[in-house]
């Protein structure tokens, strides 16, 4: 009798840890399939973006070629690229119909936040972000633009290490410059010299242009809203604020989330 209930929970016990991790492993691959389709997603969209801003050429267009460049990177399907581009560039009789809205916030702890969007309906996008502020812990929407700096920002590597990163940024035409880790930047390769440079909105081409020309690999070329100063904060206020960015980052509609915060 003993040695009978001893089998019934291995049996059973085998029966959870088998069926149910498998079951676990499964959601967890649902999960990160889910994840990798909306940011395949993001990635088509701003390939159109870019093309409705700069054209179809990505030798024209170093938003774009970043933006295919990305694409690549993630295996998104040449057909898929090449369409974005002729929908974004208005080259074929489906013309792209993308409003962009930026919506003003505060994420927990009074951290400022700017969220950029790009919808084809802003009666949908905009009050499904008021929910999401709403349900965030202390989120709030509010004015706070005068906290963040709007720039051109370009982040571009180099193979060569004792590149000299000041004389790029001057013959580029860049402000300012500082070095890009790949915190910053998930495609940043490693033993490369990373660098973001800072410039005025309306040259953000002409630097980026300038660069690729000089053997710089862009990565990054947009209009940015970076903050003129960090909000400081605990490791746990950090953690609920990650949690509340990372609910906005995953909105479908969501381009970029700018925040005060390291």
């Amino acid at each position: 009798m003993f040695v009978v209930k001893v089998e019934v929970r291995r049996s059973r016990r085998y029966y959870i840890e088998y069926f149910m991790g498998r079951q676990w492993l499964h959601s967890k691959r649902m999960v990160a399939g889910l994840k990798k389709g909306r940011a395949t997603s993001k990635i088509v969209r701003e390939i159109s973006v870019a093309a409705k801003m700069g054209g179809a050429d990505p030798a024209m267009n170093p938003r774009l070629y970043a933006a295919v460049e990305k694409a690549k990177k993630e295996s998104v399907p040449r057909d898929t690229i090449e369409r974005a581009v002729r929908k974004g560039a208005g080259l074929d009789n489906e013309k792209m119909a993308m409003d962009h809205i930026i919506y003003e916030g505060y994420a927990p702890h009074k951290v400022p936040v700017i969220v950029e969007a790009y919808t084809d309906n802003v009666n949908r996008t905009a009050p499904e972000l008021r929910v999401l502020f709403r349900k965030g812990l202390l989120g709030v929407s509010g004015s706070n633009k005068f906290l963040f700096d709007h720039v051109g920002m370009v982040e571009a590597f180099h193979e060569n290490k004792d590149i000299d990163r000041e004389a790029a940024a001057i013959e580029a035409g860049a402000n300012d410059f500082s070095s890009l880790s790949s915190e910053q930047n998930d495609d940043l390769p490693e033993g490369v010299v990373g660098t973001r440079f800072l410039c005025n909105p309306a040259d953000v081409h002409k630097v980026s242009s300038w660069l690729k020309e000089n053997s710089w690999n862009v990565i990054t070329a947009e209009l940015a809203y970076l903050p003129k100063q960090n909000v400081s904060l605990t490791d746990e206020q950090k953690a609920e604020v990650g949690e509340f960015l990372q609910a906005l980052d995953d909105h479908d509609d969501v381009h970029r989330v700018w925040a005060a915060v390291e």
